[in-house]
């Protein structure tokens, strides 16, 4: 993938978490990488953006220290995983 636009992360992102245990998570970094292996930094702006859609529509949750943010607001290291009702 030479760009990756905003729908393009999302579809990485439901990939990846597809491939990994319901109860896993990934790293948004993971994406990042899957995306564009050689040049994958300056994509964490826009994954940490279609992680944020996709728990906007409840496909995903964003977690800090295993609680739910809101990764607008989230600073720091945050961690994505298929959405598990409350």
């Amino acid at each position: 993938m030479t760009r990756a636009p905003g729908k393009e992360l999302e579809q990485v992102i439901l990939r990846l978490l597809s491939q990994r245990s319901p109860e896993s998570s990934i790293c948004p970094s993971d994406a990042a990488r899957a995306a564009r292996p050689q040049s994958w930094r300056p994509l964490m702006d826009e994954v940490r953006a279609a992680a944020g859609r996709l728990a906007a529509r409840g496909e995903v949750d964003v977690t800090q220290g295993g609680r739910v943010v809101d990764i607008a607001s989230a600073r720091g290291p945050v961690r994505i995983r298929r959405h598990r009702p409350a």
